[in-house]
């Protein structure tokens, strides 16, 4: 990876993290993630990296995934940072966890639609086993602190709220395969309320919402990706669908350093929002993305020119987690916007 990439993380990770005295409860332990070598495991490598070299947290790190080795060819400088161990394992065969782990966070699977599409059955069962697995592990863990369950906003189906508070539910067609993931998404929540009240493990739920940064793959079937990505080729910038669809978007350093609040404050059987509360459409979203990268560059909409009668809306209320774990957003739209289109630059994609 380009050094001046690695810069950009290094960074980023200082300004997300600089009230690192609020973790401090983690110094000295020990953190398991699965689904490590994703989006979310790389950001919070790159956190727990960035506290131990700076504020000696000596915080150690498991990352369990099935495929370990591309993640080594990746960010081959946080796969050989001493902190970082890597386990290769199915989530859903999970033969047993290592005896020193603290806290679990389990963001394993992928949040990909079009995989949710053409292979919903592995969906459902890779989900529902893994959770499953993780929890009956972590049952057996003679330290544990706390789990982190990452869930989806995709649980909430169709409402008509201007920011989704975590009591609200909409409906989800359980006839369409359209439906998969939210579903078992509500059933892991399910499993996890079952496993907390019966076995009395310390769960805290999480409710991703849309988040930007480096590591988040650019063929993504996402707006943000898929802008960012047409804009670093040359343009033009193609919305599909809906332009006055809005949504809302974290800095992936911003979520780290979250997540890492939560395992800390975080109250055991509660469930929080995680996103950014400032909402943007998507043709804000483009203009924005075109003003950064070239302010020439054409914007089309590739959308037949039927009429919407209902405008989508996904954006979190986060008072929540704002009160219990003071969190903050660090970074604007805007400056989350430059410094992942330099970094993607700086990676040549």
């Amino acid at each position: 990876m380009s050094a001046k990439a690695n810069k950009i993380t290094h960074d980023n990770c200082g300004r997300s993290g600089a009230d690192f005295k609020s973790v401090a409860e983690l110094k000295n332990r020990c953190i398991l993630v699965t689904g490590g070598t994703g989006f979310v495991g790389k950001w919070i490598t790159e956190m727990v990296c960035f506290l131990n070299a700076e504020h000696k947290l000596n915080i150690k790190l498991y990352l369990l995934a099935r495929d370990t080795e591309s993640f080594k060819t990746e960010v081959p400088h946080l796969a050989k940072n001493p902190c970082v161990n890597l386990i290769q394992q199915d989530v859903r065969h999970l033969s047993e966890m290592p005896k020193d782990v603290n806290y679990v966070i389990n963001a394993a699977g992928s949040p990909d639609r079009r995989e949710h599409a053409s292979k919903p059955l592995s969906t459902i069962d890779t989900f529902y086993k893994g959770t499953n697995s993780i929890l009956e592990e972590c049952f057996r863990l003679p330290g544990l602190h706390k789990i982190l369950h990452l869930s989806s906003n995709f649980i909430y189906g169709n409402l008509n709220s201007d920011k989704i508070k975590e009591t609200d539910m909409g409906t989800l067609d359980s006839n369409s395969i359209n439906a998969t993931y939210g579903e078992i998404k509500r059933l892991t929540e399910t499993l996890c309320a079952v496993y907390g009240n019966q076995q009395h493990l310390p769960i805290v739920v999480v409710r991703p919402f849309g988040f930007v940064g480096p590591y988040q793959k650019l063929d993504k079937p996402w707006a943000i990706t898929s802008f960012v990505r047409d804009a670093i080729h040359g343009g033009p910038i193609k919305i599909l669908g809906n332009e006055a669809a809005q949504r809302s978007y974290l800095y992936g350093s911003d979520l780290a350093f979250w997540l890492l609040k939560l395992l800390v404050k975080g109250k055991d059987d509660s469930v929080y929002n995680v996103g950014s509360s400032h909402c943007v459409s998507l043709k804000e979203l483009a203009e924005k993305i075109k003003n950064i990268v070239d302010k020439k560059m054409e914007i089309v909409n590739r959308t037949s020119k039927e009429v919407y009668h209902h405008t989508s809306k996904s954006v979190p209320d986060i008072s929540l987690i704002t009160k219990h774990a003071h969190v903050e957003e660090t970074f604007t739209l805007q400056e989350a916007l430059e410094s992942t289109i330099a970094w993607n630059k700086l990676m040549k994609r």
